[in-house]
């Protein structure tokens, strides 16, 4: 997902490569889902602050008010790859809360650019949200 790497995201492999001496293996099984989710908190922290930053221009405002829904999207991008540690009824569960909020995340997202060209990097995400419910899914 390399467009969410410049929306904050920040990959398994970034992670370890990040902090090589850390004690648990970068292994999906050597890290806990409580550091991944502290480490990505951290990063989505940062990104929040740096949206401060933007232009105070109309480009700058939706950028800057669509943080909570890139925010979102990449939280239920992240999460989708550990569906298949729940049981059926869970998972079941979780892809229809998934796809309810990349409805309702990516709804608000393309509102605000409505008759705007959306800057490709928000278009990857919203693709890439998509494509990672539909992969959980099942669905090619």
């Amino acid at each position: 997902m390399g467009v969410s790497r410049e929306a904050g995201f920040v990959s398994r492999k970034k992670m370890c490569s990040r902090n090589p001496t850390h004690e648990t293996p970068c292994t999906p099984s050597g890290i806990t889902h409580n550091l991944i989710w502290t480490v990505l908190l951290g990063r989505w922290i940062e990104f929040a602050k740096s949206a401060l930053a933007l232009p105070d221009d109309a480009e700058g405002r939706r950028l800057r008010d669509s943080v909570g829904d890139i925010i979102m999207l990449q939280a239920v991008w992240f999460a989708l790859q550990n569906l298949d540690e729940l049981d059926d009824a869970e998972r079941a569960v979780g892809l229809d809360r998934a796809q309810l909020l990349i409805d309702k995340h990516g709804g608000v997202i393309r509102n605000r650019w409505c008759n705007r060209e959306m800057p490709s990097m928000l278009c990857e995400l919203l693709a890439d949200a998509q494509r990672q419910c539909e992969v959980a899914s099942g669905r090619p």
